[in-house]
């Protein structure tokens, strides 16, 4: 019989303190029902079941429940923790130091957020006088720590640290003009994807000019030289296979994401 992960074996050191559901749902703030259903996906294995079939949590299942909240107050979803939890290069030390920075980059911009908003009271208030641009550097800062929050910890996995904050700087750096300008984009593709869809036709004309908008866009914000079709076929299926992303794009038409997905096969062929 294979031995469940997390079941006692002989050997294990009893003196460690262990805790029940209801202990460690007190102790980390998750509830009963959380961590029965982590077990049951697999994710917080007990780490035995007495006689009773009561659930026990050692020292490592504390250490690992940790790491599943550190992962889902960054916005991961619960297969994506596991996937990345359970692979064999899987180092905590490493996880926490990742973690730490994103937490610092996080309050960097909550800073400048607060400083901007008081600003904007001061100014209300006759105290200072405060220029668009400073407005509009607020509004940005507000955008990325949205952006980081909901989608950070996925698009660095994907593509790296370094090239995440290329991207993030040059949007950053980006002028009322040029965020006017994308935003202009940002709903021409919109309009040509709900016409497209409306043709039932991925590979035709207004779909693939849909397509090339949308790589238009992504050039505002991706690093330079950095587009390719492969990436942004890439981007098609996560699309499709990610909740957050297929809802975004759902809400244009109920058929989007798929849509989209199906016409960038094409434009990438």
């Amino acid at each position: 019989m294979v031995a469940r992960e997390g079941m006692h074996h002989p050997g294990d050191d009893d003196r460690m303190p262990t805790y029940s559901v209801k202990q460690l749902a007190q102790l980390s703030g998750v509830s009963s029902r959380t961590l029965r259903y982590y077990d049951q996906v697999g994710l917080l294995l007990p780490r035995r079941q007495g006689d009773n079939g009561y659930r026990r949590y050692g020292q490592a299942q504390v250490d690992r429940l940790q790491q599943i909240l550190l992962y889902r107050e960054l916005g991961m979803q619960l297969k994506q923790i596991r996937h990345i939890m359970d692979a064999p290069s899987f180092d905590r030390a490493t996880a926490l130091e990742s973690h730490l920075a994103a937490l610092r980059r996080r309050r960097a911009q909550v800073d400048t957020l607060i400083d901007n908003v008081s600003k904007t009271i001061d100014q209300l208030e006759g105290r200072i006088a405060m220029s668009d641009r400073e407005k509009f550097e607020g509004f940005k800062e507000r955008m990325l720590a949205d952006n980081e929050r909901m989608y950070g910890a996925e698009i660095r996995e994907r593509y790296g640290d370094e090239t995440v904050e290329i991207s993030n700087r040059k949007f950053a750096g980006m002028s009322e003009r040029q965020w006017k300008a994308q935003e202009a984009l940002s709903s021409q593709i919109a309009d040509t994807l709900k016409a497209a869809i409306a043709t039932s036709d991925p590979a035709g004309e207004l779909a693939q000019r849909a397509c090339d908008l949308h790589r238009q866009w992504l050039c505002l914000f991706w690093p330079d030289g950095m587009y390719s079709k492969v990436a942004h076929r890439g981007l098609g299926e996560m699309y499709v296979n990610d909740g957050r992303f297929k809802a975004y794009y759902d809400a244009i038409d109920p058929q989007a994401a798929t849509f989209l997905k199906q016409a960038l096969d094409v434009y990438c062929a």
